[in-house]
């Protein structure tokens, strides 16, 4: 099956959103072009059913009281801090590629979330937080009344 059989089988393919998304995409990469290593947003996962979004971030060295967590509207803002301490006495780095300092990730989500349902989970420097979709936002079910 091509791609384009997929999409077109999904029924609800439009252009016009993938190109914006194409185009978030790319902004999300030129901003973070000209920023060093230590401010790299952090790797995430997002699956999204139809009652609720999940985010899994990856934030290894990060303490849970440094993590901020704010959604409006349909966007989830994950912000931090990640501290690394410098070398001890005379030694200095020889590699070093985990980065640290302060992170922001804006992710916008498919529908608008409950924002007091929202559930967080730190653990072995994984975040996992869990977004049930706003009751306004559902989609329901109208019933067809025969004559």
């Amino acid at each position: 099956m091509s791609l384009l059989s997929a999409f077109e089988l999904r029924g609800d393919w439009s252009p016009w959103r993938d190109l914006a998304r194409v185009q978030r995409e790319m902004d999300q990469i030129f901003q973070r072009a000209g920023r060093p290593a230590a401010e790299v947003d952090p790797p995430i996962d997002v699956w999204v059913g139809e009652d609720e979004a999940a985010v899994r971030a990856e934030l290894p060295g990060v303490a849970p009281d440094a993590i901020d967590i704010s959604i409006e509207d349909d966007v989830l803002t994950l912000r931090g801090s990640r501290k690394v301490d410098a070398p001890a006495g005379d030694a200095r780095w020889h590699l070093r590629e985990r980065g640290s300092g302060d992170f922001r990730r804006k992710i916008r989500l498919p529908f608008r979330v409950d924002s007091r349902a929202v559930a967080a989970r730190f653990s072995d420097g994984i975040l996992e937080v869990k977004l049930p979709r706003a009751e306004a936002d559902k989609p329901r079910r109208i019933a067809v009344q025969a004559r």
